[in-house]
C-alpha cells in the first residue's frame, strides 16, 4: 500500500467531514456567522455662519452665541479693513462664516466680520435713564454693555460729554442702540453710522437715520445693486466731518442689506431683536426671516412669549427660500438683577458658585472677564475661587434650578463694598428681602429712580413685593447686607 496517498485521501476526507458540518447545510448544523457591518462614515461639517455677541476669546478660537469657533486660519475685517483677532473685545457683535460640526458645538471660522454701529463723540448722557446720544442714534446701556479697559470705571459714570466712542450693539426696530460693547478713543477718527435709511431726498442728495441728516452729495456709493439709494436700505455711512446744521458729510455709503446670509442647507445661528412679528411661527430677528414648527424647542421662555422687540438668539438651517427654519429659539429675558461681592463658593462641576448665598448659574452664553489685576484671558469658571471679587449681572432664573442665570461675570480687584440689585421678596421696614439676602437700612441714605434723595418713610412708601431695589453696602453674613444706600430702579 502507498502510505503516502492513503494519508493524502484520509486527509481530504476529514477536510471535507469538517467544511460539511460547519456549512450549515444539514440538520442540526450550526448557523454561520456573517461579517459585521463597515461602521458608519464619521459625520461631516456643514456650512454655518453665526451673528451675535463675542462671549469668550482665546489665542486660537472665538465663542458666539455658544459656539466656539477655531480660528487658526481664519481672515478678520475689522470696519471694513483687514484686522486681526486681537482687534476683538467681549462684547463686539460679528459675523462668523465658516463651518460647524455635527453636534453644533464646534466651529471652524473662515472669515469673522466686525462693524461697529456708531462710532462718534458723546452729545449727551442720561444717566438715570443709561441712554447715550452719538451722532443723534440714542444708545441704551443695559446690563448686557460691556465696557473696554479705556472706560474709567467700566461703567457710564466714566463717560462724559464729547468723549469719542466706539459702540457695538444691536439695532432695535425703535432706531435705539442697544450696546453690548463701548469702547473709548484716545483720538477723533472717522464718523461712522449705521441704520436704516428714511426720508431719502435725491435731489439733495440727503437721507436720514433715526435723527441723523446725511449729506451723501459728494460720497462714494458702495454695493448697491440698483446704483442708488433707497428708502428702507440698511446702509453703514461714514465722513470725516458735520456739516454747520450737524449733518454728517458722508465720504461714502455702504449698502449692508440683511445681517446676514447664506444657502439652502447653511446652519445659521442669530442673536438680536424681532424686528417684524406676524406670529410666533414667523418673524424677523435682525431681518433674518424665521420660521417655527412643532420641532422647534423654546428656551428662556415659551413660544408666547415672542413679540416685537423681544431679544432672542435663534439656530436653526436656511431653507431654498433663504427662511431660517429654527429648531432651537433662545429667548433673552431682560438682565436687571446684579451682585457684587465676594465668592463663598465655586461648583466649576455644576456650573455654578455662590455669592452671597445666591446660587449663580454659568451656560455657554455667560461673558466671563477677568477685569482684576490677575488679567487672565480667557477666564473661566475653573479660575475663579472662593473669596475672589466678582460683579454678575443676569436674570432670574426661571426654571428655578438656580437663583440668577449670569449675562456677565467679572472678576474685579478686592473691594469691600457689596451691592445687590434686585425684586424686593419682603418687606419689613426697616428691611428688605432679595433673592434670600436681608437688607438692613438702618442708617442708610435713600434715593429715588432719578437719584433724588428720599427719607425712609418716602422710601418705604414706594416699595412693595416686586420692586427692583439696589442696595449698596457692607456684607454682614453670607446672607445679610448692611446698607449705606437703597436705591428704587427703573426695569430697564
Amino acid at each position: 500500500m502507498d502510505t503516502k496517498k492513503y494519508c493524502l485521501h484520509l486527509l481530504v476526507a476529514l477536510v471535507a467531514a469538517t467544511m460539511v458540518g460547519c456549512g450549515g447545510g444539514g440538520g442540526g448544523s450550526a448557523p454561520s456567522i456573517a461579517p459585521p457591518p463597515p461602521p458608519p462614515p464619521p459625520p461631516t461639517a456643514s456650512a454655518a455662519a453665526a451673528f451675535g455677541t463675542v462671549t469668550a476669546i482665546a489665542n486660537d478660537s472665538i465663542t458666539v452665541n455658544g459656539v466656539a469657533y477655531g480660528t487658526t486660519a481664519a481672515a478678520f475685517t475689522v470696519d471694513g479693513a483687514v484686522g486681526i483677532q486681537a482687534d476683538l473685545g467681549l462684547g463686539d457683535v460679528v459675523l462668523v462664516r465658516g463651518s460647524l460640526d455635527a453636534a453644533g458645538n464646534t466651529g471652524t471660522a473662515d472669515t469673522v466680520i466686525f462693524n461697529d454701529v456708531v462710532d462718534g463723540a458723546i452729545f449727551g448722557i442720561d444717566r438715570t435713564g443709561g441712554l447715550i446720544t452719538v451722532l443723534n442714534q440714542i444708545v441704551k446701556v443695559n446690563a448686557e454693555t460691556t465696557f473696554g479697559g479705556s472706560v474709567p470705571m467700566g461703567s457710564l459714570a466714566g463717560l462724559s460729554a464729547a468723549d469719542i466712542i466706539e459702540v457695538s450693539g444691536f439695532e432695535k426696530p425703535s432706531g435705539e442702540i442697544a450696546a453690548t460693547r463701548i469702547e473709548l478713543k484716545s483720538t477723533p477718527g472717522e464718523l461712522e453710522v449705521t441704520g436704516v435709511v428714511s426720508n431719502l431726498d435725491s435731489a439733495n442728495s440727503l437721507f436720514m437715520i433715526n435723527s441723523l441728516v446725511v449729506d451723501y452729495s459728494a460720497a462714494q456709493l458702495r454695493d448697491f445693486d440698483s446704483g442708488s439709494i433707497a428708502d428702507g436700505d440698511r446702509v453703514e455711512a461714514k465722513g470725516d466731518n458735520l456739516g454747520a446744521n450737524g449733518e454728517l458729510l458722508a465720504t461714502s455709503v455702504e449698502f449692508k442689506g440683511g445681517v446676514i446670509s447664506g444657502d439652502s442647507g447653511d446652519r445659521l445661528e442669530v442673536e438680536g431683536f424681532i424686528s417684524r412679528f406676524s406670529s410666533s411661527a414667523d418673524f424677523d430677528v435682525a431681518t433674518q426671516p424665521v420660521i417655527t414648527d412643532g420641532q422647534t424647542t423654546f428656551t428662556g421662555g415659551v413660544a408666547a412669549d415672542l413679540a416685537l422687540n423681544v431679544k432672542v438668539e435663534v439656530e436653526g438651517t436656511l431653507d431654498a427660500n433663504g427662511v431660517l427654519v429654527a429648531t432651537k429659539v433662545d429667548i433673552r429675558r431682560a438682565k436687571v438683577v446684579r451682585v457684587t461681592a465676594d465668592v463663598d463658593s465655586v461648583d466649576a462641576a455644576n456650573n455654578s458658585f455662590v455669592v452671597l448665598g445666591i446660587v449663580i448659574a454659568v451656560d455657554e452664553l455667560t461673558r466671563i472677564e477677568d477685569k482684576s489685576s490677575a488679567d487672565i484671558e480667557p477666564l473661566t469658571l475653573n479660575q475663579i475661587n472662593a473669596g475672589d471679587y466678582v460683579e454678575v449681572r443676569g436674570s432670574e432664573d426661571p426654571g428655578g434650578s438656580a437663583d440668577i442665570i449670569a449675562a456677565i461675570l467679572e472678576r474685579e480687584d478686592q473691594d469691600n463694598e457689596a451691592i445687590l440689585q434686585g425684586f424686593v421678596a419682603a418687606v419689613n421696614d426697616p428691611a428688605l428681602e432679595i433673592l434670600g439676602v436681608t437688607i438692613s437700612t438702618t442708617g442708610a441714605i435713600f434715593r429715588d429712580v432719578d437719584d433724588t434723595p428720599l427719607t425712609a418713610t418716602q422710601f418705604f412708601a414706594q416699595v412693595n413685593v416686586g420692586t427692583l431695589v439696589k442696595a449698596r453696602g457692607l456684607e454682614t453674613s453670607d446672607t445679610a447686607l448692611t446698607a449705606t444706600e437703597v436705591e428704587l430702579e427703573l426695569e430697564q
